[in-house]
């Protein structure tokens, strides 16, 4: 494994266990689940979503077929977040990190793609 990978996977642990736990706190998020539309339920759901993003990545470092899972979750993750701001009509520069977000999940995949695949 690269470089470049384990610092990826790490920076996208570390981001995606914030992430992840800041979506329990209902009055640092719950306001904005309302305004993207979703249900409370669902803001929960995607924080233990995000935390598995998070310890796949991490875990990903000593096993690349969980780097590569956590390249997919991650990048499927970050395609929900572009839609969902994209539906809200967010101005661009709130869905730059995102696409950032998805660029980096897609590097991850990419790099270890073949362990998905088991070869």
């Amino acid at each position: 494994m690269g470089f470049l990978s384990i610092i990826i996977q790490l920076v996208l642990g570390i981001v995606f266990l914030i992430f992840g736990f800041v979506k329990f706190d209902a009055k640092k998020r719950g306001k904005d689940f309302e305004r993207y539309g979703y249900p409370q339920w669902f803001r929960i759901v995607s924080g233990v979503i995000e935390i598995i993003a998070a310890i796949l990545a991490i875990y990903g470092i000593v096993n690349q077929t969980a780097a590569a899972w956590s390249g997919v979750v991650i990048s499927v993750i970050m395609v929900g977040a572009i839609f969902t701001q994209i539906k809200i009509r967010d101005p661009l520069q709130k869905i730059l990190m995102p696409v950032v977000i998805l660029i980096l999940g897609m590097i991850i995949l990419a790099l270890n793609w073949q362990f998905i695949l088991g070869q």
